[in-house]
């Protein structure tokens, strides 16, 4: 029996910028511009869809390992459209609450302040959620949580009788749980994202490149969604 219910929040993996670019014998970074542009028209498209919370793939902890004139090109991105959403006054009129998550402290630190000013700015707007994973890996999320528990323990603020799931998910980056997990660019794996978030998420493969991805295609995937049965293992 499908659930026709409507998703409350999606994930995605903002995968094929690069080739995108290839296809149009262009530079690199100019593919993660065009990537960039289309995160504005997806958090536009989710609000009108009645999604509640969005989670962007942004920068893995893998890509630090690319050229290095292609990370400054993206730092460079990064910075502009951090700077941009700081003073985009629809963040405040719509109550969207943007955060940065991953180990950011690997960042340049022009780009950290940038990020925790946004962060800042919109912590108290609730009726959105906007999530960048930045410097992420969801291996380096689950070890961070570790860490964080075993030190609470250490400092006696909790006993290691109290480690469960619950306690493990309150420490991540991430405590929600995305109903749909989307990855563009026609690969078919997740790659280290939201691995213990995802659990029971339903994923959907699409072969458009990231900037291809429409509002059509969105559509479609919450259609599917609503035609799918989620038993949770029952």
């Amino acid at each position: 029996m499908k659930q026709d219910k409507n998703p409350e929040s999606i994930a995605i993996i903002l995968d094929g910028n690069r080739r995108y670019a290839r296809k149009r014998s262009l530079k690199p970074w100019q593919g993660h511009k065009f990537g960039a542009e289309k995160v504005k028209d997806i958090l536009k498209w989710c609000q009108e869809l009645g999604i509640k919370e969005l989670t962007l793939y942004t920068f893995s902890m893998d890509n630090f390992k690319r050229a290095e004139k292609e990370k400054k090109a993206l730092f460079v991105l990064f910075k502009q459209n951090i700077k941009k959403l700081k003073n985009d006054e629809r963040l405040d009129k719509n109550g969207i609450r943007v955060r940065f998550i991953g180990r950011l402290q690997l960042f340049p630190k022009d780009i950290q302040e940038e990020m925790q000013e946004v962060m800042e700015k919109t912590m108290k707007n609730s009726n959105f959620k906007l999530n960048f994973a930045m410097a992420y890996s969801s291996k380096a999320e689950i070890t961070d949580a570790l860490k964080k528990i075993i030190q609470k323990i250490k400092n006696k603020q909790i006993d290691e009788k109290n480690i469960n799931e619950e306690l493990l998910n309150e420490n991540l980056y991430l405590s929600s749980s995305p109903d749909i997990l989307i990855r563009p660019g026609g690969e078919k794996r997740t790659s280290d994202f939201l691995l213990w978030q995802t659990a029971y998420s339903e994923l959907f493969f699409v072969d458009k490149l990231w900037p291809e991805f429409t509002k059509q295609d969105l559509v479609k995937i919450i259609e599917d969604f609503k035609r799918r049965e989620r038993r949770f293992g029952k």
